[in-house]
């Protein structure tokens, strides 16, 4: 039996909702985690950003009430990437969602085509 995908979400996201419609409908099973009650560790992030190799900002949810709260769209750029995880580590909600962790990919934000590309055409 495979594994299920690590699946974090934020449940009042409309986002996250249409992607777990989207995986449910394809029968693709996977683990969810309120990215909100149980944000990811500073470790997750920087592993699930080695394993995917996007660019650190690509993890910062720029349009939510967090990142704007706190200046992040001028303070970011002159923070250093030690600095940026941690501050991701420290709340959920700075982090885009929904991501989906696999055995040997991560995807940060729902991208249907990309979703399906690596979750189902294997």
């Amino acid at each position: 039996m495979e594994t299920p995908l690590l699946f974090l979400c934020y449940p009042k996201c409309s986002t996250c909702r249409k992607a777990e419609k989207w995986l449910d409908a394809k029968g693709i099973a996977c683990e969810p985690r309120d990215i909100k009650a149980l944000n990811p560790s500073a470790g997750e992030i920087e592993a699930w950003r080695s394993l995917c190799g996007l660019p650190l900002k690509k993890f910062f949810n720029t349009s939510g009430n967090s990142y704007k709260n706190l200046g992040l769209k001028d303070k970011l750029p002159l923070m250093n990437e030690s600095e940026q995880i941690e501050l991701l580590a420290s709340d959920g909600m700075l982090v885009k969602r929904p991501i989906l962790v696999g055995p040997d990919f991560v995807l940060v934000g729902f991208d249907e085509d990309e979703w399906e590309r690596r979750t189902i055409q294997k």
